[in-house]
């Protein structure tokens, strides 16, 4: 299977930022309501393994957050260089970021800051001269990972990453992985897709059953235009205009349904959280369940179910029992490897969008990014 991460950087155009700057820009949070759910938990006692290009341990935003992880690519790029780990820690500060300085007054706040990161390097970046080696030796990389971070303690597994290109097709052991790892009782969660303008192709692994696989919408709550609109949609999430921690230490802002699932896989930290017995269905059907900003007719391709709640989930989830993750429903009912079940369209489509992707390599993760600016390095 082809798998992308990547995000392009343009030069600083604005000046440094302060604290109140990077916290101000998160608009992301204020849209989920993350100030209600964190009365209840920030996430502590849950780990969110990050499957992506490494997560650097050291950023202040995350030191002491990232557990010991597992390369399972082996070679490319290595600390310190330019094209290591700036997507992953971008996810992970999304995630779990706790922000640094004196009562964490600046740097990244994430979802669930309370949470902690387990890093499974299981793509490289787009940037990273060994990327063509490693989609052609590594290709079992994103199922074995799922399966590491299922028996290494992982009650979330993020997702940022997939194969939205015209030729993408589901893969036996990738899906068997995430069947493994829902049964086991961690819940997965897969960015949607970025085709949106590209023809709208499927994605996996957001398509295999079971996952919860999110849109991304704008502040204003409106799909953006990049997001893929298809049948397994679960629930959209924050994915414009996001600020980003990077390991050079400054912050920029970048979209992609890459942070949406980030922004989901946090949310999830929190409801884990709360109620520890819930099943990853269970779980699911609470997004679900509590999504705000339902589109018409109660469900679209283009966003789901609405725009996750943390806090409002949280509260339902006070009245669900616990079950057996191997005897609760884990996805869907009948196979959907191709067209899939079929909704309204949310909003017309000019034919524009309708051409097909470039060949090879589908870039899911794509995230554009200007630097807001440098801060002092603290712990």
């Amino acid at each position: 299977m082809l798998l992308a991460a990547a995000f392009s950087v343009l030069p600083a155009t604005t000046a440094p930022a302060h604290a109140d700057t990077i916290r101000t820009r998160q608009w992301g949070l204020e849209a989920m309501h993350t100030t209600e759910a964190w009365r209840t938990t920030k996430g502590k006692g849950i780990k969110v393994a990050v499957l992506d290009t490494g997560v650097d341990a050291d950023h202040p935003d995350l030191a002491g957050s990232v557990l010991p992880g597992r390369d399972l690519i082996g070679f490319g790029a290595s600390e310190g260089d330019r094209a290591w780990a700036r997507h992953g820690t971008a996810m992970a500060g999304i995630i779990a970021g706790h922000g640094h300085g004196p009562g964490d007054e600046s740097g990244v706040l994430g979802v669930a800051p309370d949470a902690e990161i387990l890093p499974v390097r299981v793509i490289l970046e787009s940037s990273d001269k060994a990327r063509d080696k490693a989609r052609k030796t590594r290709g079992t990389a994103l199922a074995e990972g799922i399966r590491w971070a299922a028996d290494h303690g992982a009650d979330v597994i993020n997702l940022s990453l997939g194969d939205d290109s015209k030729s993408a097709h589901p893969d036996a052991g990738e899906d068997a992985a995430v069947q493994y790892a829902l049964a086991k009782g961690v819940s997965v969660v897969a960015s949607a897709g970025n085709g949106g303008e590209k023809g709208d192709h499927i994605s996996y692994p957001a398509a295999y059953p079971g996952v919860i696989a999110v849109t991304a919408v704008d502040r204003y709550g409106t799909r953006a235009s990049f997001s893929t609109r298809r049948w397994y949609a679960t629930v959209s999430a924050p994915g414009v205009d996001i600020v980003i921690a990077d390991p050079d230490r400054r912050y920029y802002e970048g979209w992609g349904t890459s942070a949406a699932a980030a922004f989901v896989s946090g949310a999830v930290a929190l409801v884990r959280s709360a109620h520890p017995d819930l099943t990853p269905a269970q779980v699911k059907q609470l997004l679900v369940d509590t999504a705000r900003n339902r589109p018409k007719g109660g469900r679209s391709d283009a966003k789901g179910y609405g725009t996750v709640d943390p806090a409002a989930a949280i509260e339902a989830g006070a009245a669900r029992k616990g079950g057996d993750p191997k005897n609760a429903t884990t996805g869907y009912r009948g196979q959907y490897f191709g067209p899939g079940p079929t909704a309204a369209v949310e909003e017309s489509r000019p034919l524009g969008l309708l051409a097909p992707a470039a060949g090879g390599l589908g870039a899911l993760l794509l995230l554009t990014a200007f630097a807001l600016g440098r801060t002092k390095r603290t712990h």
